[in-house]
């Protein structure tokens, strides 16, 4: 008899599951397409240049010491990624608006939500959090585990696979009440991959701050990643700052430097006064120091010599801007493959009408378990489909070619054939028929 009989077995977190899944799978072509982290054309996980060239100065720098950071991080760290999701411009009228910024550095973008959603657990216990549905699942875990209330407003329409803006606002109107925080995701929503367009975030602004008094709190963990432009990227959390409205942010440099495993991220809170966001450090430290204590030093080391940097900074934008091309290649090579040369059957325009890192596919969880049993090709349930695995083919793909006379190089159990979208779309295609005629 143990004393902890009494524990119940929870169920497996959603990616990671799919993640054993995949690294149980003995077969020789297999491909995960469930967890997002970036990928070669040849399937390989991909440490950016600009990282391996800083990691060798840092590792010379003989200045640099392994003493503990302060509570709240590394305060250059901290800085450096306001600056890049606020933009130089707002940073420079800060001060000349009175408005205060605090800010600690957080275990990546996850850390940066625990942290932020305890503030708000205790200084707002009796607010709602509003989040999009659907969301990154972890959200949900988060709000929970910081022991506030979430309610959901409509985001996707499953008939377009686009944005239900009306659904969104409405949801909104009928349900919130004056200070509720309201979760955005920054850039290519997690999982649908629907952003709005910039008119609609002005929209959205007029109608959660002006009109309905909720507070932002914008998710950024793919800035850069998403279009492949920073500024881009950043336009609705400049755009709320810009016309004055008070916010929280969570950063992550998790996707957009690939510093997945190195957990560095910035949870910030944007004030209208200078000596509440000293208030609001004060609660933030408090937070992190019974929780972690301080933060770990070398993400934030790597983060200062890029974005301090103008050549690196300028190297960085280059090749983000190429990863980001290879998502946007891979997403349209995908859509013509499956409309061209396999007809499959349904409307598949939302590929490339999505952005960044996901797509919201419209599989059925019958042809996800499909494509894991018979394709080996792992996704979660809900077929969203991390396109940051979905490896170009080098073939000029175009719209106008007789896809019936071109010859593809099949993989090769080694993987060595750079590019998957073929092995992807066969398989979509034979899962959505086979499933499709299974219901006859």
């Amino acid at each position: 008899m143990s004393t902890f009989n009494g524990v119940k077995e929870l169920p497996p977190d959603a990616i990671f599951f799919t993640k054993a899944r995949f690294v149980a799978d003995k077969a020789k072509v297999k491909y995960n397409l469930g967890i997002g982290a970036f990928r070669t054309k040849f399937g390989k996980p991909y440490v950016l240049d600009i990282v391996r060239k800083v990691q060798k100065d840092i590792a010379n720098d003989t200045s640099l010491n392994k003493e503990y950071f302060p509570i709240g991080g590394n305060p250059e760290f901290i800085k450096n990624a306001q600056r890049l999701i606020l933009g130089e411009g707002f940073m420079t009228a800060l001060e000349l608006r009175g408005y205060g910024l605090a800010g600690v550095q957080s275990l990546s973008g996850t850390g940066a939500l625990r942290v932020l959603f305890e503030f708000i657990s205790k200084n707002y216990s009796n607010a709602t959090i509003w989040t999009s549905n659907p969301t990154w699942g972890n959200h949900t875990n988060i709000i929970r585990d910081a022991g506030l209330l979430e309610k959901k407003y409509t985001y996707f329409d499953k008939n377009t696979k686009g944005l239900n803006l009306n659904g969104m606002l409405d949801d909104l109107r009928k349900g919130s009440k004056r200070g509720d925080f309201v979760l955005l995701h920054a850039c290519a929503h997690n999982p649908t991959g629907v952003d709005p367009t910039q008119k609609e975030w002005e929209l959205i602004y007029d109608t959660i701050v002006n009109e309905l008094g909720l507070i932002p709190f914008f998710d950024s963990a793919y800035q850069g990643f998403a279009t492949g432009s920073l500024e881009n990227d950043a336009f609705a959390v400049r755009y709320f700052a810009d016309k004055g409205s008070e916010m929280l942010i969570a950063q992550s440099f998790s996707k957009n430097l690939g510093l997945y495993n190195e957990r560095i991220g910035c949870a910030s809170v944007l004030t209208k006064s200078r000596e509440v966001a000293k208030a609001v450090n004060t609660q933030l430290q408090r937070i992190v120091r019974p929780m972690y204590s301080n933060p770990p030093s070398h993400g934030a080391y790597i983060v200062n010599r890029v974005l301090g940097n103008a050549r690196n900074f300028k190297l960085w934008n280059d090749e983000m801007n190429r990863m980001s091309l290879q998502i946007i290649e891979g997403r349209r090579q995908l859509h013509l493959l499956l409309t061209k040369r396999y007809n499959t059957p349904g409307n598949w325009d939302h590929i490339t009408k999505q952005i960044g890192m996901f797509c919201f596919s419209g599989l059925t969880p019958k042809m996800v378990e499909r494509l894991e049993l018979k394709h080996h090709v792992f996704m979660l349930n809900n077929g969203r489909i991390s396109m940051a695995g979905v490896a170009p083919s080098d073939y000029q793909l175009k719209e106008d070619n007789d896809f019936s006379k071109v010859n593809y190089v099949s993989i090769d159990a080694d993987n060595k054939t750079n590019g998957n979208v073929e092995y992807l779309a066969q398989a979509i295609d034979e899962s959505v028929r086979f499933c499709s005629q299974s219901k006859l």
